[in-house]
C-alpha cells in the first residue's frame, strides 16, 4: 500500500516532487510507526465492516482500527466480538486490498479468542490497540500479543494508549510514565506507536475542548502530551512514534471565535471554495491542532471521521523545502558546520538539525515530497475532492 495511490498517474506527477513509496506491515517499525498517518477508528458493532472498511482504503484510509472499547455500550460486546471475527474473516476471504487493521480491546484475554477465531484469516490483522495502558495493567495485555505472534507465526504489533488517570495526574506522572517505557522497552519488537487518549485524559478533569479551541490549549492536556514526547519521542534509539490526539468534530454549528485559516494560501491557489468548505466541516481547528503536533514532534492522529484524513495526510506529506533542507543537512561533512538554506531563508546547522533531517527524510519516503510550487491547499483539495 501506499499513501496518495488513488491519484491519477497525471496528478501523482503535477503534485509530487518525490512521490510516497510503498509500505506493508511486515516494514521496519520506524517507517511503520511515520506511515500509520490519519488512523480512522471505527465501532466494532457496524454490520458494514467490510464494505466500510474497503471504501475507506480507496480513499486513503490505509490505517484503521476497530474499536471493542468505550464505543460501544458493555452489553453489546460479546455481539461485537463475533461480528469482528465474521466481518474481518470476510474481508480476508474477498482478497480486496486493505489497510492496517488493528482491534481496540478491553481485556488481554481477547487478544487469543480474536486471534483464535481468525484462524487461517488471522493475517488481516495488523495488532492490537491497548486502552487505559499503564505499567501495572500492560505486562498481560503485551505477553498476549507476544503469544499470539508466535501463534500465528507473524509479528503483531501494539498500540498502548495513554490515558488512565495516573498518566495525567501530576504526583504520579512521571513516575509511571517511566515505568511505562520500562515495560515497553521488553516489548520493543511489538511497539508500534504510543497513543494519546486526549478524552480520557480531559475527563478525569470534567473537561472538553470546544471546536474553536486545539488540546494545546487545555493545559493539563497540554503538559502531559509535552512529558509523554519527552519521554517516549526522543530522538535516539530509545524513542518510539508518539500520534496526535484525536479530533472530534465534523460538522459546522456556531462558532464563536474567528475561523483558523489564513485566506492568502487559498487566495493564491485558487481555492477560497475550499476555504468556506473546511470552515462549514470544522477543519480549520483540525488543520491547526495537526500543524502544532507535528511542531511538538507527534506523528500521525487519531480520526474517528472520514473527512478528517485529507487534512493529515496533506500536512504530512513533506514540502520542497523541508526536503532540500533535509537533504542539505544530511549531506554536510560529518565533521558539523552550518550553511545558508537552498531557498536562503534560514541556517542550516548539520549537528543539531541531524535528528530532523532523519525524520523529515523518513517522512518523504512514505508520505511523499511535494513540488516546489505545491502547497497543502493542492495536496488538500486532491485528497478531499477524489
Amino acid at each position: 500500500m501506499r499513501h496518495f495511490d488513488f491519484l491519477s498517474d497525471a496528478d501523482r506527477q503535477r503534485l509530487f516532487f518525490r512521490p510516497p513509496q510503498p509500505f506493508s506491515a511486515n516494514d521496519d517499525l520506524d517507517v511503520l510507526g511515520m506511515a500509520l498517518g490519519a488512523t480512522l477508528y471505527s465501532p466494532a458493532t457496524r454490520p458494514s465492516l467490510v464494505a466500510d472498511l474497503a471504501k475507506r482504503f480507496d480513499q486513503g484510509v490505509l490505517s484503521t482500527v476497530i474499536c471493542l472499547e468505550d464505543s460501544i455500550p458493555d452489553e453489546a460486546v460479546a455481539a461485537a466480538e463475533q461480528n469482528v471475527i465474521a466481518q474481518l474473516r470476510a474481508y480476508a476471504e474477498s482478497g480486496a486490498q486493505r489497510p492496517l487493521v488493528f482491534i481496540r480491546v478491553r481485556s488481554a484475554s481477547q487478544i487469543p479468542m480474536i486471534v483464535a477465531g481468525l484462524g487461517e484469516r488471522a493475517p488481516i490483522l495488523t495488532g492490537f490497540v491497548l486502552p487505559k495502558f499503564t505499567d501495572e495493567n500492560g505486562a498481560p495485555f503485551l505477553d498476549a500479543i507476544h503469544e499470539a505472534s508466535a501463534a500465528v507465526g507473524r509479528r503483531l504489533l501494539a498500540m498502548p494508549v495513554l490515558e488512565a488517570p495516573s498518566v495525567i495526574f501530576t504526583e504520579s506522572r512521571t513516575e509511571v510514565l517511566l515505568q511505562i517505557r520500562q515495560l515497553l522497552n521488553k516489548y520493543r519488537d511489538h511497539v508500534v506507536a504510543v497513543r494519546i487518549g486526549a478524552t480520557d485524559l480531559s475527563s478525569s478533569f470534567g473537561l472538553r475542548r470546544s471546536r474553536d479551541l486545539t488540546i494545546y490549549d487545555v493545559r493539563v492536556v497540554a503538559d502531559v502530551i509535552a512529558d509523554v514526547v519527552n519521554i517516549f519521542g526522543r530522538a535516539d534509539d530509545t524513542g518510539f512514534a508518539v500520534t496526535g490526539a484525536v479530533w472530534e468534530y465534523f460538522s459546522g454549528t456556531e462558532r464563536m471565535f474567528k475561523p483558523q485559516l489564513r485566506e492568502a494560501p487559498f487566495i493564491e491557489h485558487s481555492e477560497r471554495a475550499l476555504r468556506a468548505e473546511l470552515i462549514a466541516r470544522d477543519l480549520d481547528g483540525l488543520i491547526r491542532e495537526v500543524a502544532l503536533d507535528k511542531a511538538n514532534g507527534l506523528t500521525g492522529k487519531t480520526v474517528i471521521h472520514p473527512s478528517h484524513v485529507a487534512a493529515v495526510h496533506a500536512l504530512s506529506v513533506v514540502t520542497h523545502e523541508e526536503y532540500c533542507d533535509a537533504r542539505d543537512v544530511l549531506g554536510t561533512r560529518s565533521g558539523g558546520g552550518v550553511s545558508s538554506s537552498a531557498y536562503g531563508n534560514k541556517m542550516n546547522e548539520s549537528k543539531p538539525h541531524s535528528a530532523w533531517a532523519r525524520r523529515t527524510v523518513l517522512r518523504a519516503a512514505v508520505f511523499g515530497v511535494a513540488n516546489a510550487d505545491i502547497s497543502f491547499v493542492d495536496l488538500l483539495g486532491a485528497g478531499l475532492h477524489q
